[in-house]
């Protein structure tokens, strides 16, 4: 990967030769699961992390969340070093279950977030209503998570990401459980997040179209260990509209990504089959 100059302003995530193993190495049950990964970020810039199950892809993105440490190498947001404990005060995340507390209102689990954030009880509700505004589920306020559809809790989950007024989102596969329709409504929304907010994005899926549609670059990862394999830039605006889906180049990327990962899917398989190699 091309390394970009640390003390550049417009990067928001430096990530810089990162490894992780699970279990001690030589051991049997030692695992590689991330091998010596490279990438910047910058701001405003929405990433997705695209790769067949197991590649590592979301321990990638615990690493830069500050979930836990990497074996080597180090990550930065906004030049401050993460050292594997979260910084709430310059990422959210989104998950691909709900996080919302079943016994408090959707507005109420907004002012638990915005609370612990250390934001003034008096702006709890602006924050709250504008973001819930800006997904269509601000009449839902004060209902309950359990009087919401799936899709509905992942649009609250969004509003939640964006209430807290962090510069970064990470995302882990929060359409994965959603119907096809649900994910390409929420994908519109999300990408016109992007245009409006600035937030920096980072997206963990296995989708090629939604990596696509969603995407300014693709971040390709081999099968475990996990590696980048390319990036690929995809050159159009944001916020996109579903005609984007039905031009030759989304077909084009499309295709381009499922050439890369076809082989790296192959390879996913037969470690399900042979699971002995340990990552060397």
């Amino acid at each position: 990967m091309t390394q970009v100059d640390k003390n550049n302003d417009d990067i928001a995530i430096s990530i810089k030769n990162v490894t992780q193993r699970f279990g001690d190495e030589g051991s049997p049950e030692s695992v590689l699961a991330l091998d010596n990964i490279s990438l910047d970020i910058r701001k405003g810039e929405f990433v997705c992390l695209l790769g067949p199950s197991g590649c590592g892809k979301s321990t990638l993105l615990n690493i830069v969340g500050g979930l836990f440490r990497p074996s080597s190498g180090s990550v930065t947001v906004d030049g401050r070093l993460v050292d594997g404990k979260p910084h709430p005060d310059k990422i959210a995340f989104v998950f691909q279950e709900s996080t919302l507390f079943p016994w408090y209102t959707v507005i109420e689990n907004f002012h638990i977030a915005l609370k612990f954030q250390g934001i003034p009880k008096s702006e709890w509700d602006d924050r709250a209503m504008t973001a819930l505004k800006a997904v269509g589920m601000a009449s839902f306020a004060k209902h309950y998570p359990d009087q919401l559809s799936v899709g509905m809790r992942q649009r609250v989950n969004m509003a939640r990401g964006i209430c807290v007024k962090t510069g970064i989102l990470l995302m882990d596969e929060p359409f994965a459980a959603l119907d096809e329709q649900t994910r390409m409504v929420l994908g519109e929304d999300l990408s016109q997040l992007l245009a409006e907010t600035g937030k920096t994005i980072v997206f963990v899926t296995h989708s090629l179209a939604e990596a696509v549609f969603l995407s300014d670059r693709i971040a390709v990862i081999s099968a475990r260990p996990g590696k980048i394999k390319t990036i690929i830039d995809v050159k159009t605006p944001h916020p996109r509209s579903p005609d984007f889906m039905l031009e030759p180049r989304f077909s084009e990327l499309r295709n381009e990504c499922y050439a890369l990962l076809r082989d790296e899917i192959r390879a996913t398989m037969a470690l399900q089959r042979d699971p002995q190699p340990t990552g060397a």
